[in-house]
């Protein structure tokens, strides 16, 4: 029996779901068939009975087919219903009056020409209707608005700005409420007002106050743009940088609905977005510096996803960018099907934290096939002369960790092509005694690090001395 159901409610829902395709045939067909009509003359001709009669046939099934499947998709919950209720009630007079044109055409009653003008018209606004549903009232006059009505309103005084309503809101409004609005709830979820937030939607609620991270509204939106779960969808507005990092404080501050900007605790990295508000300038994105200036294609979303579930965190180093960063700081020491997995993002991988993870030296012929590196973290791990061979290729290379390795001074010299390499961290390793100004002669460009720092001791210091105090 519950099987029974589970398959009723699957084609119940997939005939829901048909209706955006379905509903464009008879679009297509009746205005087609209408408009031919009422400007070439057809109803004197007798030769254009059958055509005009198959046509509005074929009008009439396929307006009947979108009125079930609209109705069906009316039901999954995703729409809210006072919004769908015109454009339900005009769809089904469209339906009728196109049954209407077909009884009338069959009977050849002169009448015909103005139920099609009628048609045409509730055509018409069933369409607008379905189209301020599906993509906000202002789909229609959105693109004609200035460039200033979807960006931050100067704040005169930011300090006392309400958090949500002051600069939360406005990027949920022009990002997220053409999916998350009053009209429509995809996944039942409403972002436009504080109740429908902390009621959440299929996937739980939103936001984890105080845990970023763990916050479905953050994820979904650092997810990767060819992943099906990512927010917005690829073909809607992306956020700015400087959007998500608002939306990461407020989070992560727990700043609910009524906090003003004093309240918080704000970080040298959201000042300067802060001010920007006030003076009603925008912060500029910053793009990495390094970062290839050609664009790769999106990385598998089920490659991510499978790393993912091996606890790396694998996330894209910028904003509208294809590039990423994988870290395996949560991750398990490091075996052949994890970097089997990291070699098929050899091309967007730019970013790569390995330290501590028993990287050994063939581990490293795999990573000398990433091209597009610009920064790589070995430290911690049991890697010799033989390994760092492979990491010659890695001609874009920017940044590489050493330390705690077992690499000996006289295998650096290897590293002498990578002509980009700007740090080269080489502290504790192994007790190796380093010529620094031959190295440094090989690496012109590069600055070396080898630790061993001591702090000078100040006349001013306090020093403790313990001891045992015999009796």
């Amino acid at each position: 029996m519950l099987k029974s159901f589970v398959t009723l409610n699957s084609i119940t829902e997939l005939g829901g779901r048909l209706h955006p395709v379905v509903v464009h045939l008879p679009i297509g067909i009746l205005l087609l068939v209408c408009l031919y009509y009422i400007f070439t003359g057809a109803e004197k001709r007798q030769s254009q009975y059958s055509f005009i009669s198959i046509a509005l046939l074929a009008g009439m099934l396929t307006a009947l087919a979108a009125c079930i499947s609209g109705f069906l998709l009316s039901r999954s919950g995703d729409y809210d219903q006072v919004s769908v209720g015109p454009h339900q009630w005009v769809g089904i007079t469209t339906a009728v009056i196109a049954i209407a044109c077909y009884i009338v055409h069959r009977l050849q009653v002169r009448f015909l020409k103005a139920l099609m003008i009628l048609l045409v018209l509730c055509i018409t606004v069933a369409g607008h209707l379905g189209g301020s549903i599906t993509h906000g009232a202002d789909y229609l006059s959105a693109p004609m608005q200035s460039a200033d009505s979807v960006e931050f309103k100067p704040i005169a005084r930011v300090q006392e700005a309400i958090v949500y309503n002051d600069i939360i809101k406005p990027i949920l409004s022009t990002k997220c409420y053409s999916c998350h609005g009053s009209s429509k709830q995809k996944g039942k979820l409403r972002l436009d007002e504080p109740d429908y937030i902390l009621k959440g939607g299929k996937g739980g609620v939103p936001v984890d106050w105080n845990h970023a991270e763990k916050s479905i509204l953050i994820d979904r939106i650092l997810l990767p743009q060819s992943d099906e779960d990512h927010m917005p969808p690829k073909e809607k507005p992306q956020l700015t940088r400087q959007e998500i990092d608002l939306l990461h404080w407020w989070v992560n501050s727990g700043a609910g609905f009524n906090k003003k900007v004093s309240q918080l605790n704000v970080s040298e990295k959201i000042r300067p977005v802060l001010t920007a508000l006030q003076t009603g300038g925008e912060k500029k994105e910053e793009r990495p510096v390094g970062l290839p200036d050609k664009e790769v294609a999106a990385a598998s979303s089920k490659i991510i996803s499978a790393l993912r579930e091996k606890g790396v965190v694998v996330i894209p180093v910028a904003t509208n960018s294809n590039y990423l960063s994988a870290n395996f700081v949560g991750a398990d020491p490091v075996t052949t099907e994890e970097l089997k997995l990291l070699e098929q993002l050899k091309d967007q991988l730019v970013w790569l934290k390995l330290g501590n993870k028993n990287v050994r030296d063939q581990d490293l012929k795999i990573i000398g096939i990433f091209q597009n590196l610009r920064r790589l973290h070995l430290e911690g791990n049991p890697i010799t002369d033989a390994g760092l061979l492979f990491l010659k290729t890695l001609q874009q290379l920017q940044y590489l960790n050493l330390g705690r390795t077992r690499i000996s001074s006289e295998s650096l010299m290897q590293l002498s092509g990578l002509k980009r390499l700007e740090r080269l961290y080489l502290y504790d390793i192994a007790g190796a005694k380093f010529d620094l100004s031959s190295l440094k002669k090989q690496l012109p460009g590069t600055l070396i690090d080898t630790g061993g720092y001591k702090v000078p001791i100040l006349k001013s210091d306090t020093t403790v001395y313990e001891g045992i105090v015999e009796q």
